[in-house]
């Protein structure tokens, strides 16, 4: 890409500190402290820095690299030493032993042990991605090893997050001697002694605990604090592989496998990890670089039926990204979870029946769009409490509602989070005077540690997390208490500006919107949390033609006009009505400012760029 595709407005307009309620932040981008969505949009921080420049510069010379990219991989932290890494990052040099992991190898040798006597083997999954991922592989390896296995995903409504006594013990009367809690287990010690002298357990979890772990066979969890992995970023499902790598090997030391027992193929189950690592809003860095990286190419070869039809019914027609898994695939795999039987998501990643496969998908597909509804219905109403608790100076928002649906309060609480740039709890009361919620966080605010303290407070009759989300349940008598609580506990949230932060990579001009340029930024993929996808600016651009799309008329085809009449397209989701609509379907075509991401796309053998918008603005100047 040549250096004037580049804007020359990427540099920060006014020296100096800007304010908003709180300590002092980089200056606005453009000028913009509040766009039409009500974002305030600002410069990745050392984007007007000189030397991240240079050193922009010479990663691309090193590594031959466009030099958007070198400059990009500048500003998350690359520099020419570690940039092969994570331009190729491989499990060979990134993966660890298993056995670093605290009770791996008790677990292991355990789960050896029970292949090799043909056991019948019970798993107990959460009811999200991850949980049903994590299901998925180790079923899915145990079967191929010649166990039974049977599989237990709670229902969300009424069993709630976590393992249960009566789901337990029916799983032991069906034969069950070793039971394994994947992605939950940690904090339920008391529930799970009801299996002793009937079955063995191993937990295989990544949630925070503080106390007594449980007194079972094995807990593998890096965040557990005798763990000294340094592996707390894993998901559920990764730790999952990482069993099944160290149950294989403890197989192999034994002399197990022959040619009528073959290893199973592990490295076909990352596709599995990937999804989970994305959907999981795991950091994208280092080691899960890798596994996504990788589960992303297993995914393309189509393998999994369940996948693949359920991209079909999606409308995906390209190869699989962590966009994708995060925003399409993802979603619909959790609606079972949220608002229908919570095991569809794992029968559809389970089956090789092709039949079945399509018939899970499309019925995962029609359950999502009822979720979709279900929480519309409810985030109006959310947003006007959440608007209400920020003037009123809480750190931390927690929204309750009498007839919200507890299966969507945690996609809520993401968009209020990301709307108020606060921690958001939302809540939806039940009839027996429970209160169920889920939490989201932002960055630097650990969310799971708190719910955890507030639980160890007796504030919570149950409750546990990661540091971005956490999941808890409380009498309604508490709701007041667990609020003050947390507003104590995380006060530094309130040194946060109350609204939408959207940090910009760069800024190009019309002529540096090319499929050239979205090639150069491909090479950064896979995006997600610690590895943000490019968030690019346009500038001084007017809408020559506005189409609303889509099955609820809420995205926007768009047609976009710059300097010498050269055409954009773009698209932008979620377009409801007020002043961004308004302002897109203009019909005097004002000049705005627009922040997206640019793709390069591949259809039917045909290449094309699309920049996808995630928020605009009036421009305040035109060229």
């Amino acid at each position: 890409m040549r250096d004037e595709a580049l804007s020359g407005d990427f540099t920060a307009e006014a020296p100096g500190d800007t304010f908003i309620g709180g300590p002092s932040i980089p200056p606005s981008a453009f000028g913009i402290e509040s766009s039409l969505s009500g974002c305030r949009w600002q410069w990745r921080p050392g984007a007007d820095d000189p030397a991240i420049a240079r050193l922009g510069s010479a990663i691309a010379q090193r590594y031959a690299l466009p030099e958007i990219a070198g400059r990009v991989m500048a500003l998350r932290g690359i520099t020419p030493d570690n940039a092969a890494s994570f331009l190729n990052p491989t499990l060979r040099a990134l993966m660890p032993d298993p056995s670093c992991l605290k009770d791996m190898d008790v677990a292991a040798a355990r789960l050896a042990h029970a292949v090799k006597i043909q056991e019948t083997v019970a798993i107990f999954g959460d009811y999200d991605v991850d949980g049903a991922c994590s299901t998925a592989l180790l079923a899915t390896t145990l079967q191929k090893l010649g166990c039974t296995v049977l599989t237990h995903i709670p229902d969300r409504m009424t069993e709630g997050y976590g393992p249960n006594v009566p789901a337990l013990l029916s799983l032991a009367d069906k034969g069950a001697t070793l039971t394994v809690c994947l992605d939950c287990g940690t904090a339920a010690g008391d529930i799970l002694t009801c299996l002793e002298n009937r079955s063995d357990v191993l937990i295989i979890d990544h949630h925070k605990s503080e106390g007594k772990l449980p007194d079972v066979l094995a807990t593998v969890n890096p965040n557990r604090a005798d763990c000294t992995s340094q592996l707390g970023n894993l998901c559920a499902a990764a730790l999952t592989f990482f069993t099944t790598v160290a149950t294989v090997r403890e197989l192999r030391k034994s002399g197990w496998f022959s040619d009528q027992r073959p290893e199973p193929a592990l490295l076909g189950e990352l596709d599995l990890v990937a999804l989970a690592t994305v959907c999981d809003v795991m950091p994208l860095t280092g080691l899960n670089r890798a596994f996504v990286r990788q589960g992303l190419r297993t995914m393309a070869g189509q393998l999994r039926p369940g996948l693949r039809l359920l991209a079909e019914i999606a409308g995906l027609k390209t190869a699989p990204s962590a966009f994708a898994l995060g925003y399409t695939l993802g979603p619909r795999i959790n609606a079972g979870g949220r608002i229908a039987e919570a095991y569809l998501g794992t029968r559809l990643l389970t089956t090789q029946d092709a039949g079945e496969a399509r018939e899970l998908a499309e019925r995962l597909d029609a359950v999502n769009r009822r979720r979709q509804e279900v929480e519309t219905d409810i985030l109006e109403r959310a947003m006007e409490q959440a608007q209400i608790q920020v003037d009123q100076g809480n750190a931390v928002l927690m929204l309750v509602g009498s007839e919200w649906h507890a299966g969507v309060v945690g996609i809520v609480a993401s968009r209020i989070k990301e709307r108020f740039n606060r921690p958001a709890l939302v809540c939806a009361e039940q009839e027996d005077g429970q209160v169920k919620g889920s939490g989201r966080s932002v960055p630097g605010i650990d969310l799971g540690a708190a719910i955890i303290a507030a639980r160890e407070n007796k504030l919570l009759t149950n409750g546990g997390g990661h540091a971005m989300a956490a999941g808890f349940s409380l009498s309604k008598n508490f709701v007041s208490d667990l609020h003050d609580f947390l507003n104590v506990r995380l006060s530094a949230a309130c040194s946060r500006p109350d609204r939408a932060i959207l940090e910009i990579d760069s800024a190009l001009s019309p002529r540096g919107v090319s499929i050239e340029t979205a090639k150069a930024i491909d090479i950064l993929a896979p995006f997600g949390q610690g590895n943000d996808e490019p968030l690019i600016a346009l500038t001084n651009l007017q809408v020559v033609r506005s189409d609303r799309i889509g099955a609820n008329g809420n995205t926007l085809r768009l047609i976009l006009a710059g300097e010498g009449n050269r055409n954009i397209k773009a698209l932008m989701f979620r377009v409801t009505d007020g002043p961004t609509l308004t302002a897109l379907e203009d019909k005097t075509r004002p000049y705005l400012n627009f922040v997206g991401y640019l793709r390069h796309e591949t259809w039917q053998g045909r290449e094309g760029v699309t920049f996808f918008v995630r928020d605009v603005s009036l421009a305040t100047s035109v060229n």
